[in-house]
């Protein structure tokens, strides 16, 4: 029974966990190509900047703080007035300019404000989608459900794999290939590790 019972629940985990991970994998698989070959891919970063000031409210807000993030009002106002989202994170703050850094996947965004005249430099720069998808694979400027994800879908990855390596032991009699091939993926990339180091 306990025999029978081991072979069976691990062919499910086998075929559930590669279901759940077939976007991902696929995801991953070709973002490793892309990341491979990231010198050769062509990319024609857009740019957008808006320079304004901010209301004589809105710099009154701003210069009343010292640190933290910038003031909710201000968040609003920016973007209400100029269509510019700007997180809850932490800005710097220095006498004379407060300056919000805000990276993202696949492009980068900053804004800098002057707190004597209010006047304000936004500028957000997109690098198109094989820059997203490799920040992506790379978790690079990613929030944390995204985090989560990662780790979730490499557990899963290691049930997949460790699954299918006892289905591979279980019918290997079967198939008089399974060792050879499986040596084979072993010592492949040993080699040209060892190869690539000298």
């Amino acid at each position: 029974m306990f025999s029978r019972f081991i072979p069976g629940t691990l062919r499910q985990w086998h075929w559930v966990s590669s279901a759940v991970c077939l976007v991902g994998m696929i995801l991953f698989a070709f973002t490793g190509i892309t990341l491979n070959h990231a010198a050769d891919i062509p990319a024609d970063p857009e740019r957008t900047t808006v320079e304004a000031e901010l209301s004589p409210g809105m710099l009154s807000a701003i210069q009343n703080r010292s640190d933290g993030p910038l003031p909710v009002a201000v968040r609003r106002w920016l973007n209400d007035e100029h269509d510019i989202s700007t997180p809850d994170s932490h800005a710097e703050w220095d006498e004379y300019e407060v300056y919000l850094g805000m990276p993202k996947p696949g492009g980068d965004a900053w804004l800098s404000i002057d707190l004597e005249t209010g006047s304000f430099i936004y500028e957000d720069t997109d690098r198109g989608v094989i820059s997203y998808l490799n920040d992506l694979h790379k978790g690079r400027n990613t929030n944390t459900a995204w985090s989560w994800f990662i780790d979730i879908f490499s557990v899963l990855c290691l049930v997949f794999s460790l699954s299918g390596l006892w289905l591979l032991a279980r019918y290997a009699r079967q198939r008089p290939s399974t060792w050879p091939l499986v040596a084979f993926g072993v010592i492949a990339p040993i080699i040209l590790l060892v190869l690539a180091a000298h």
